[in-house]
C-alpha cells in the first residue's frame, strides 16, 4: 500500500464542520496562492471550502500512482496549563472532521491533532484511538508542546502502548505563526521516543537555507540511537529553500533510506526547480513532472526521480496501527486496509 503521510486538510466551517481557517501575517497573503497550488481559484476561501478542498485533494489521490493518503487535523496552541492561547492559531480542523472524511473514502487515513495540555487530552485521545485514529500530527514550536515535559508522560505511555503514531513537524516553519522556535529541534521528541512512541520527523529537520536552523543533523543522530524515529521527505520538492543537496543525498543512503518515508505537504506548492538548479534532476524530468497537474502525483514523481525507491512510499503501511472497523449500526460500510497490520 502506498501512502502520502503528510497531506493538510483546510476548511472554513461551510457545512457545520467546526474548520476555521485565519490567516495572519505573512500566511495571510500566501493563502491565495497556497489554493492556487491545488487548483483552486481565490474565491474558494469565501466558498464552501471545506468540501471543495477535500473533493480536489480526493480526486489528486485517486489519480495518482498512491493508493492513500494520511489527512491531518489541526489542534489549537494551549499554555503548559491547559489554557488556550486565543488568536495564536491560523487554522483549526477538528479530529471529527477528518474521521468523517476517512469514514466517507478508503482513501484517506485520519491523523488527529490533540495538544496534550488540555483538560481533556487523555479522554480525547481515547476517543479517537476507539474512532480509528492511524497518527496524531502536531507542531510543537506552532502549538506550543515540548513533549519532554514530565506533565505529558501518561499520554505518551498511551500513545506507545497503542501504537498511535505521532507525526511532528521538526525544522523551519515559514507558513504558520511560530510560537517558540527551540521546539522546532527533533530532540524535542526524545521523551517521546525514550517511552516507546513511533515517531515521525516531519521534514527530517531541515531548515529553511540562511534562515532557520538547521537540524537535519540532530535528526540523523537520532535515528542512530531510536529504532522508532522516522522522517518524512515532505515539502523538499518546493520553493522554499528547506532543499538541501547534501541532505537529500544522505536521505538516500541506504542506513538513512531505511527510515524516510514519502510525504509531499500538499498544499504546499510542489516544484523541481531547486532539484534541477542544484543538478539533481535531469531537465526532462523536471519539465515532465511540471506537466502534472495533480499535484500529489507530481511530487511522488518528484521523489521517485530524486531516487527515492518504492520502500519509501509503501514503509508506513507497516507501522501503523491496525484500525478498528467502523459501527455497522452507523450505516459505515466495514473497510479493511490492506497492509496495516
Amino acid at each position: 500500500m502506498k501512502i502520502d503521510c503528510h497531506v493538510h486538510v483546510v476548511g472554513n466551517g461551510t457545512g457545520g464542520t467546526g474548520c476555521w481557517y485565519r490567516p495572519r501575517g505573512v500566511t495571510k497573503y500566501g493563502a491565495p496562492f497556497m489554493l492556487r497550488c491545488v487548483g483552486l481559484p481565490a474565491s474558494a476561501l469565501a466558498g464552501d471550502l471545506d468540501a471543495i478542498y477535500a473533493a480536489q485533494i480526493l480526486r489528486f489521490v485517486q489519480e495518482s500512482s498512491l493508493d492513500a493518503a494520511v489527512i491531518l487535523a489541526q489542534d489549537e496552541p494551549y499554555r503548559e496549563d491547559g489554557t488556550r492561547i486565543e488568536g495564536a492559531g491560523s487554522f483549526y480542523v477538528p479530529n471529527d472532521f477528518v474521521f468523517r472524511l476517512a469514514r466517507e473514502h478508503r482513501e484517506f487515513l485520519p491523523a488527529v491533532s490533540i495538544h496534550p495540555a488540555r483538560p481533556d487530552a487523555l479522554d480525547e485521545l481515547e476517543r479517537c484511538l476507539v474512532a480509528g485514529a492511524v497518527m496524531l500530527k502536531c507542531l510543537p514550536n506552532c502549538q506550543n508542546i515540548d513533549w519532554n515535559l514530565p506533565r505529558y508522560t501518561r499520554f505518551l505511555e498511551r500513545m506507545a502502548e497503542s501504537g498511535l503514531i505521532l507525526l511532528a513537524h521538526t525544522g523551519s516553519e515559514r507558513t504558520l505563526p511560530v510560537l517558540d522556535p527551540r521546539l522546532a529541534d527533533p530532540r524535542v521528541l526524545t521523551r517521546a521516543l525514550e517511552i516507546g512512541v513511533t515517531c515521525i520527523a516531519a521534514h527530517s529537520g531541515t531548515g529553511t537555507v540562511l534562515v532557520d536552523p538547521d537540524y537535519f543533523e540532530v535528526f540523523v543522530e537520532l535515528t542512530r540511537r531510536f529504532p522508532r524515529l522516522y522522517g518524512d521527505n515532505s515539502a523538499l520538492a518546493a520553493p522554499n529553500f528547506r532543499f538541501r543537496p547534501s541532505a537529500l543525498r544522505r536521505m538516500l543512503e541506504p542506513d538513512l533510506a531505511a527510515r524516510i518515508l514519502h510525504g509531499s505537504d500538499v498544499p504546499v506548492l510542489v516544484t523541481g526547480a531547486l532539484a534541477w538548479g542544484a543538478g539533481m534532476l535531469a531537465w526532462r524530468d523536471w519539465r515532465e513532472t511540471a506537466r502534472i497537474e495533480n499535484p500529489i502525483e507530481r511530487d511522488a514523481r518528484l521523489k521517485r526521480a530524486l531516487g527515492f525507491g518504492e520502500e519509501t512510499f509503501t514503509r508506513l503501511a507497516t507501522l501503523l496501527r491496525r484500525r478498528p472497523e467502523p459501527p455497522a449500526s452507523r450505516g459505515v460500510e466495514p473497510r479493511g486496509q490492506p497492509g496495516l497490520r
